[in-house]
């Protein structure tokens, strides 16, 4: 499904670590997300339990730090493990309903972001590091992490099967022939993601501030109805930026593709991370 997986850091369009990535420059669809925030946070998925416990249980203290935190699905669940969380996003409709569910958020982009002086023993990125240039956010990030503070880059790998993907693709061609997006495959194998998580841990492992990297992969699964796909879809990467008539042919295409498999489907999902610790040496 070409603009789910897009959402994950882009491994096949190799940039130099001193400029932003091709995501990061298509600052537009980061901040497209916000177009239905309470959409958004209704439709996606949570992360996995282990997850959030593994990261608690290897940072020195409570205190988080959620970089595009969106409507603050992520950070919800470190409170939920007894974290204190501060989200940074810049769309100010994504933060206004993070905030109406309980998170501070101040609005600016992480490379924009002044600290002043704060430090924090987690610092988090759910499904959102991608968006962040690459080696200034891996610098900053240990600017502000404490000593053996944990940075934490995680999200899901979306990949339905080929039944629901390929009408989507054909679908999205056809209503978006010159979009980016239209170009893509409709699937890709799990070891193109698993590549871009490997690159983040190439960036952070440059700056020389944190400690070996580690890779974590977290396999689970969840049934969709035909009405739940089709309230997820339109919060995801380049559907944000279609108009109404688009949107609603992509997802009469889908919703058709569903409702031949009975109405619903299992979507098969991976939720890939990587993390390290900062060093004590620095």
């Amino acid at each position: 499904m070409p603009t789910l997986p897009r959402e994950q850091p882009e491994p096949s369009q190799p940039y130099q670590a001193s400029q932003p990535s091709p995501s990061h420059q298509a600052r537009q669809t980061a901040e497209s997300f916000g177009a239905d925030a309470q959409r958004y946070d209704q439709a996606r998925p949570r992360y996995p339990d282990a997850l959030v416990a593994r990261v608690v249980a290897d940072s020195p203290g409570f205190e988080v730090l959620d970089v595009g935190c969106g409507t603050g699905i992520a950070a919800r669940q470190f409170q939920a493990a007894g974290c204190t969380v501060l989200g940074i996003d810049p769309d100010a409709r994504m933060a206004d309903t993070a905030r109406a569910r309980g998170l501070p958020v101040e609005v600016a982009t992480f490379e924009a972001w002044e600290p002043d002086g704060r430090t924090f023993d987690t610092l988090i990125a759910a499904q959102s590091w991608h968006w962040v240039d690459p080696a200034a956010g891996a610098a900053k990030a240990a600017r502000v992490l404490r000593p053996n503070g944990r940075l934490a880059i995680f999200g899901h790998v979306f990949e339905p099967p080929a039944e629901v993907a390929e009408p989507f693709a054909a679908a999205f061609r056809r209503v978006a022939p010159d979009s980016p997006f239209s170009g893509q495959p409709a699937r890709r194998p799990l070891e193109a993601y698993q590549a871009g998580y490997a690159k983040i841990a190439d960036d952070i492992r440059e700056t020389g501030r944190f400690d070996a990297p580690e890779q974590w992969q977290y396999d689970w699964q969840r049934s969709y109805t035909r009405d739940q796909w089709l309230d997820l879809l339109p919060t995801t990467g380049a559907l944000t930026r279609l108009r109404p008539d688009q949107l609603a042919e992509v997802l009469a295409a889908v919703g058709h593709a569903i409702d031949a498999l009975g109405g619903r489907f299992t979507m098969h999902y991976t939720t890939l991370a990587t993390a390290a610790a900062r060093s004590c040496r620095r």
